[in-house]
């Protein structure tokens, strides 16, 4: 059910930029099904990318099956369709389809599909040199997003185009980017909820504006987020000038703007993973923005200072905005709520699974806790979520989390020097609930609006404060 004027709200991420990478150390290589030294865990900083080859889509096809959560049970097929259609279609995009550039049959040997992809697809490549390199990444981008899995990627180092921008961006709100990776949950308006600086700020642009068009189209078309919204969320090699359309509700002005990338002064405040005070002189609120090493440690010795010489109704713990992180500090912070649980189970295909427990070595805080979740709130913020409610350990206050959490991603290096991520096991919940795709509800539904946004308005903390003085 879609509630009027519930956020989408607006949230970036830029690609960081890289130094120059050390040569690789690797562990040792393992057999795969083709019989061949399919990738390895990388150890220390890759060397500088090579060009993707054949070689290197076939290393990272038996890659995923022999590692990734489902790829003994996966059918093959999906992936390779998906390489050619992607072939196909940048055969097409520059002018230079072939009459032989046909789908060969595939009858779901792994192997033998594999062959026959491969013979097309050298026959179809040997007759555009100029073009191979751009083929290759095309077929393999592909056949990782067959997947359908938002902890997969494949990620490539390399030079830059000289036309790509590698810096802060756009200066609106760099704090998650949850609702990239699955726009079907984002709600109508999107608006913006932080001005960090740079283009936006001198383009005037506040928060609450709506954002009515993304490069001349429109957000959202019935009810429904289009691709557009993308452009927000840009991806190496895709940061570039954004043209928006934008209303400003308290007056009713509209205006268009194009905000170019670039590097700008940040708020110190907005950098800091952990950020804790005192409000209405008792309640702690510790706000975490990701589960960065030692975070938990952190937003503990956060509470504890605050607590000193009183004691407090309550904690809020504000994960609004918390893209993830590291799997152990997640659990971490969970254990400093509850001693003796299980938090998550880590499950293969076969439906075999291992338990993420609490460490009961953390000390319990031993106060009630809110915790502040939204559509940002994404991986391991959906473990601490899901457990906090599973668990009842707290409430959550807000709307529902992302779903964007299909299980702990493990990376694999290609001889390419690029890596391949993806999880080697699927995450459930405490109660073996599938959370990815779904989200965690909260206990009090309490959405920001747009309005609410530009008033400076917070009310699913002023929520969180009610419940904590009853």
């Amino acid at each position: 059910m879609r509630t009027k004027g519930a956020a989408a709200g607006l949230a970036l991420l830029l690609v960081a930029s890289c130094s120059a990478p050390a040569p690789p150390r690797s562990e040792g290589a393992k057999t795969t099904l083709g019989g061949t030294a399919a990738c390895t865990r990388p150890s220390g900083a890759p060397a500088a990318e090579t060009p993707t080859t054949a070689d290197i889509i076939e290393q990272a096809y038996y890659c995923i099956l022999d590692n990734y959560y489902s790829g003994a049970t996966l059918d093959a097929r999906s992936l390779l369709s998906a390489g050619f259609v992607a072939l196909t279609q940048e055969l097409n995009r520059n002018g230079r389809d072939l009459a032989d550039a046909s789908m060969p049959p595939l009858t779901g040997d792994k192997k033998g599909d594999w062959a026959a992809f491969e013979a097309a697809y050298r026959k179809i490549t040997d007759q555009v040199p100029d073009l191979r390199d751009e083929l290759a990444v095309v077929t393999l981008e592909a056949i990782v997003a067959a997947l359908g899995d938002n902890h997969a990627r494949w990620a490539r180092g390399g030079g830059r185009p000289p036309d790509y921008y590698d810096g802060d961006g756009y200066g609106l709100g760099l704090e998650a980017n949850a609702v990239a990776d699955n726009l079907g949950v984002a709600l109508a308006p999107l608006f913006v909820t932080a001005v960090q600086g740079g283009a936006a700020r001198a383009a005037g642009v506040r928060v609450g504006d709506v954002i009515e068009s993304i490069n001349d189209s429109a957000p959202f078309v019935d009810g429904r987020a289009t691709r557009s919204i993308a452009a927000l969320y840009p991806r190496y090699p895709e940061a570039r000038p954004v043209r928006l359309r934008v209303l400003r509700q308290s007056t009713g002005r509209r205006w268009s703007v194009t905000l170019k990338p670039g590097l700008y002064q940040r708020d110190l405040a907005t950098l800091q993973v952990v950020q804790s005070k005192l409000l209405d002189d008792d309640i702690v609120y510790v706000r975490l923005r990701g589960f960065a090493p030692d975070s938990a440690t952190r937003v503990l010795k956060a509470i504890s200072r605050l607590r000193k010489g009183r004691t407090p109704p309550g904690v809020v713990l504000d994960l609004r905005g918390n893209g993830g992180g590291s799997p152990v500090e997640a659990t971490r912070l969970v254990s400093a709520f509850g001693h003796g649980k299980v938090t998550a189970y880590q499950c293969a295909a076969d439906g075999t699974c291992a338990t993420s427990r609490t460490d009961d070595t953390v000390e319990l805080v031993g106060l009630p806790l809110v915790v502040l979740t939204d559509r940002r709130c994404a991986s391991a913020c959906e473990h601490v979520s899901s457990a906090v409610k599973d668990l009842r350990l707290g409430l959550l206050v807000g709307t529902r989390t992302a779903g964007v959490i299909s299980g702990p991603a493990q990376s694999y290096l290609l001889r390419n020097n690029t890596t391949l991520g993806f999880p080697a096991r699927h995450h459930l919940g405490p109660n073996r609930e599938v959370i990815d795709r779904v989200g965690v509800p909260p206990d009090h539904y309490v959405p920001l609006t747009s309005k609410d946004a530009a008033a400076g308005r917070d009310p699913a903390l002023a929520k969180a404060l009610t419940l904590l003085h009853k």
